[in-house]
């Protein structure tokens, strides 16, 4: 009995580029969604006592990055739904671990994001300078420093299957190395 919570969509821009009906389609998505999904399954798994629950987040969650505000709130969130949802739920053997992946440049994240809104993802002037240095960033960032679709995979697969990892797994080399110089994973 196994739920794995991955769907989400990404948002990039300043807080002053973000309109509130994008902001709510993030949450809706990224948040709500993923509550709402949990909650459908949990008397199924209550019944059986048995079950684990994967929820997928990002690592911008414990090291966060310019212009991923409404992004980041969206994921945080449910890092901290979990970790709560895992205190209710185990008295019941219900499990609850999540995994944080890194930067996926292979994924259709970006392309999705844009289609929220009609403008896409049209950064503020204002913010102009800050976009362009976080792209650079990016573009300077090592190849294999990324994380791979396999890497989410395999992290889910661990989580869901290994009663000994941990409630935060990174996925990908760079949420790997972005983890371990953040503060200590919670067991």
């Amino acid at each position: 009995d196994i739920l794995v919570n991955n769907a989400g969509v990404g948002w990039l821009n300043a807080l002053e580029g973000s309109p509130v009906d994008v902001i709510r389609k993030v949450f809706e998505t990224n948040t709500i969604g993923v509550m709402a999904l949990t909650q459908a399954f949990l008397p199924q798994f209550r019944a059986r006592r048995a079950g684990m629950i994967v929820n997928v987040t990002s690592t911008v969650t414990v090291s966060p990055l310019h212009l991923l505000s409404v992004y980041t709130a969206s994921k945080a969130a449910i890092n901290a739904f979990s970790e709560c949802l895992a205190l209710e739920l185990a008295p019941f053997d219900i499990g609850v671990r999540l995994v944080l992946p890194g930067r996926a440049p292979t994924t259709d994240f970006g392309k999705n994001a844009a289609s929220l809104s009609p403008d896409g993802m049209t950064i503020p002037e204002t913010y102009k300078e800050i976009a362009d240095a976080v792209f650079a960033e990016w573009a300077a960032a090592p190849a294999d420093m990324v994380t791979r679709p396999q890497d989410v995979a395999d992290a889910v697969y661990r989580a869901a299957t290994d009663a000994s990892t941990p409630m935060r797994s990174p996925a990908g080399a760079d949420a790997e190395a972005l983890m371990s110089e953040s503060r200590p994973a919670l067991a």
